[in-house]
């Protein structure tokens, strides 16, 4: 409908007596008109100007009655004018309700038209959906079950059938994942000589694509390794996401070089061959607690940045933090070190612990930096203790700490007078102690420190 259309006024029929009263009228008023003059002319004195009054009498009537007749016809004719305007004027609002309706009608149209197409879309796309979900999901449960045969070179189409999938559907790569690390959990079948290859395999699957600079990196993945079986493991380069390797037995040489932890890294209870974590940054609290390390062992350059408790972690052999920093409180309460263990160049910016720790060879502190208070109480030192050039920020205590080999302090720096009290050293081994340490003779055998 037209907008603002202003209401028409209904149109009247021209009664016919009204015609007929106007023709009456004209008359009427012709015939007043020529009485009047008539009665003029009769007065006139002379017949012959009576006769030519009386003549333009008639004529004046007759003119006056055909002005009347032609103003009647004058307004009849206007009239019909102002009706066909209006007529013109109705059927032009007719049209334009007629192509409004009919717009509205092709709009409806459209629109209907519009919503069945996305109907058919939406339903197009569910069934495309459903379709590729099923397809998913058989492909995955026939991996799983290639997986789950008794054939190891089935198994390793497995493995690659998984990583396949994980690859074309990101969605899916946790739970590839935590099917790989399920695997790993589970005991290698009995008499199985290619096991060892499909775990391999499996480790290579998931530690590759945790790699950065991989070019199918898979990001924010989280290994659940508790109590696995891992060879050879690993994980250089990686980026490791609130990992767990809770009791993990790693054979092997195990490598976590150049990783990066985000999160808590797990590995309390664990056992190791030969392992590194060289250059490893951790934003999180690493756990070793109750490790046990058979072989070498190299923290070279590792950055602590959340923590290390290393609590009643046994290491066989040779041990390295060289240039390790350590952002918070560290515990190495109750550890072992059995070999040759070097802190040098350390930075230990929170608090460490060291009770009842054990040194079975020489012990390297040298330019270590203290920032803040050290516990070696009850330590015991089995060969050379050297803290050459150490310093030493906060509180340091030596408390019952015993040294069976020489301990050297030489320059060291301390920021207070180090607590060493009830402390012993064996007799006569050059040893160099912070100043103003007053030591006693025990026996034979041991010299005893005490505190001013």
């Amino acid at each position: 409908m037209v907008a603002d259309e202003p209401p028409e006024r209904q149109l009247r029929v021209m009664p016919w007596w009204l015609v007929l009263v106007g023709l009456l009228v004209a008359a009427a008023l012709g015939w007043l008109v020529l009485g009047l003059l008539l009665t003029e002319a009769d007065r006139a004195s002379q017949a012959d100007t009576r006769a030519t009054l009386r003549i333009d009498a008639i004529r004046t009537g007759l003119t006056v009655v055909a002005g009347t007749g032609g103003g009647l016809a004058l307004l009849l004719a206007a009239r019909r004018q102002w009706i066909a305007e209006r007529a013109q004027r109705h059927q032009e609002r007719v049209a334009a309700r007629d192509q409004a309706h009919r717009d509205r009608v092709q709009a409806h149209a459209e629109a209907v038209a519009e919503a069945a197409q996305r109907q058919q879309d939406r339903q197009a796309g569910a069934a495309e959906h459903d379709a590729a979900e099923r397809r998913l999901t058989e492909l995955y449960t026939r991996a799983v079950e290639l997986l789950g045969n008794d054939s190891a070179a089935v198994r390793l189409g497995g493995l690659h059938a998984l990583e396949r999938l994980g690859q074309d559907n990101p969605g899916q790569r946790p739970t590839i994942a935590a099917v790989l690390c399920a695997y790993l959990r589970m005991p290698a079948p009995d008499g199985e000589t290619r096991e060892t290859e499909v775990r391999r395999t499996a480790q290579r699957v998931l530690t590759g694509h945790l790699r950065a600079d991989d070019a199918a990196h898979w990001p924010e993945l989280t290994l659940d390794l508790t109590g696995a079986t891992l060879v050879d493991f690993d994980a250089s380069g990686c980026t490791l996401v609130d990992a767990n390797f809770t009791a993990a037995a790693f054979t092997g040489t195990t490598t976590f070089a150049g990783a990066t932890a985000r999160g808590r890294l797990l590995l309390g209870a664990a056992s190791f061959g030969d392992v590194t974590f060289e250059g490893l940054a951790a934003d999180g609290e690493v756990m070793l607690d109750g490790a046990r390390v058979g072989g070498l062992a190299s923290f070279d350059g590792t950055a602590f940045a959340g923590g290390l408790s290393c609590q009643r972690v046994s290491f066989a052999g040779p041990t390295s933090f060289r240039r390790a920093t350590f952002g918070q409180p560290t515990s190495f309460d109750a550890t072992r070190f059995a070999d040759t263990t070097t802190f040098q160049e350390s930075v230990f910016d929170g608090a460490l612990s060291m009770e009842h720790t054990e040194f079975g060879a020489s012990a390297d502190f040298h330019s270590v930096r203290f920032r803040h208070m050290v516990a070696f109480r009850w330590t015991v030192f089995g060969a050379e203790a050297l803290f050459d050039g150490a310093r030493f920020t906060d509180a340091a205590n030596f408390g019952r700490a015993w040294f069976h080999s020489m301990a050297s302090f030489r320059d060291a720096q301390f920021s207070q007078q180090p607590y060493v009290d009830q402390a012993r050293a064996v007799v006569d081994l050059g040893h160099r102690w912070p100043a103003g340490t007053v030591v006693q003779r025990f026996d034979d055998e041991w010299l005893l420190l005490v505190d001013r």
